[in-house]
């Protein structure tokens, strides 16, 4: 049984080890209002405060671009900890595991409709005298009223105080503890980093899938340096190209549907915006099951391949087109295009992926084509009978074909050439197949920073 909130609140107030600061910017002290509320308050709270403000706040933490941002954040966890350590730390310091708490949020404002969401983290240390280690995470608030998002707000500080120092043993439980208390679908998380003392060797990316597969966002994004950042913020206001892919193993056919999509996506925007465009390699959560458990080796090698080539990764569990089309249209405003095969526009048209939806077929296309969204669709090789098909030739269900029609003479729908039409006939199962025969043409279909992870994935395969 999860302990409440208050709970939470009263033992840290009542650990003689635990005491910090906090600072929050916006929708009130709501973290540090439930350590008050609590009793032993003075065992934990050396200081409370909120520079609400915008001249008062930059008078001590500085000027800043935006106020509700990571790097607002992180100026007030320097200041907040700096001050702490230099006044506390020489009487307390060889009995104390420090902490400052800092968030900076945009809750609901008078006759506001806009975003709503917050930047929280905390400086600490894990022993007395450590150097510190941080922990940020990027919260949208979902509720509709400024209360109850300020309510759930101070529940989520409180959590990520009390795992910080109660479950840094587990990921998993770390991660589903942070929304402990809180209804789900009035919060989402969709950043999270451990950095310093004791994360040093740490892969953030974990944190990532971690989020995803625990529910507590549909996706999250990492560059190609590994840096995982928050999806909205990387994607503000930049055209968006996508390739869905299971990418076990990642191959060259991949590279060149990118490479293709991105010269027809890019003539079609406007000369502003041209140069701007972000590509994504999604890997879907689906494909990253084995059994009922989640292959974090495989996870990492499709992104370790991705990434050594440039390319950024969305990790989500929006299985349904139209979901991961509502996402990208949630982050950008600029056009979005998707890149698949014949197989999976195939897949589009079959009701399975609509069954949830009231409108069924219709308004999974609907959704999906909602905003300035486009398909951009690589052939496919019959392996049989040698037929290239195209979305010039593909046959969409008999009850489908006008629908399909709109959708190409709308140029919603485009399809795009295949120079080498031999790397059509071969799937990420044949070079497996290949590696375990000894078939050495396995090294013409996959890229030589991928080689390794195709060889491990094929020996994993063979055993079980």
């Amino acid at each position: 049984m999860n302990q409440t909130t208050y709970d939470k609140a009263l033992e840290l107030n009542l650990d003689p080890q635990v005491y910090g600061t906090f600072a929050e910017i916006g929708a009130g002290q709501e973290t540090a209002n439930w350590f008050f509320r609590a009793s032993g308050t003075a065992g934990l709270v050396a200081k409370s405060i909120s520079a609400y403000d915008m001249t008062m706040s930059d008078a001590i933490y500085g000027r800043a671009s935006r106020y509700v941002s990571a790097e607002r954040l992180t100026a007030m966890l320097d200041h907040e900890y700096a001050i702490q350590l230099e006044r506390l730390a020489p009487s307390r310091g060889p009995s104390t595991t420090f902490f400052s708490f800092c968030n900076t949020v945009r809750a609901r404002g008078w006759q506001d409709s806009g975003e709503c969401h917050g930047w929280l983290g905390m400086r600490f240390q894990i022993q007395p005298g450590d150097a510190p280690s941080d922990i940020v995470l990027h919260v949208r608030m979902l509720d509709r009223e400024t209360t109850d998002q300020m309510d759930a707000l101070g529940i989520i500080g409180v959590n990520l105080i009390y795992a910080a120092f109660r479950h840094r043993g587990s990921l998993k439980r770390f991660v589903e503890a942070l929304v402990e208390n809180v209804v789900p679908g009035r919060v989402e998380i969709d950043l999270l980093k451990l950095t310093g003392h004791g994360y040093d060797d740490f892969d953030n990316r974990l944190c990532a899938l971690q989020l995803v597969a625990s529910g507590l966002t549909d996706a999250t994004m990492f560059l190609p340096s590994g840096e995982v950042v928050q999806p909205a913020e990387a994607l503000y206001r930049r055209p968006v190209l996508l390739l869905r892919g299971s990418f076990d193993p990642v191959m060259n056919v991949h590279l060149a549907m990118l490479g293709q999509a991105n010269r027809g996506f890019v003539a079609g925007l406007e000369a502003e915006d041209n140069g701007q465009e972000m590509r994504l390699c999604e890997i879907s959560l689906d494909n990253l099951l084995r059994g009922q458990d989640i292959d974090l080796q495989g996870f990492l090698d499709r992104a370790d391949a991705l990434q050594a080539l440039g390319e950024t990764v969305l990790l989500s569990r929006c299985a349904e087109f139209h979901r991961i089309a509502g996402f990208l249209n949630r982050c950008t405003t600029q056009p979005v295009g998707i890149i698949l095969s014949i197989g999976l526009l195939n897949e589009l048209f079959k009701a399975k992926w609509s069954e949830n939806l009231p409108g069924g077929l219709l308004e999974s296309f609907a959704r999906l084509f909602l905003k300035r969204v486009t398909l951009h669709v690589f052939p496919w090789k019959n392996r049989r009978s040698g037929e290239l098909v195209t979305v010039e030739n593909f046959r969409a269900p008999a009850d489908c074909v006008h629908l399909y029609q709109h959708f190409r003479d709308n140029a919603r729908i485009l399809g795009m050439a295949c120079e080498d039409e031999e790397m059509l006939l071969h799937t990420g199962r044949d070079v497996c197949r290949m590696i375990i025969e000894g078939d050495q043409r396995w090294q013409r279909l996959v890229p030589e920073v991928a080689w390794a992870m195709a060889q491990r994935h094929a020996r994993q395969r063979l055993a079980s």
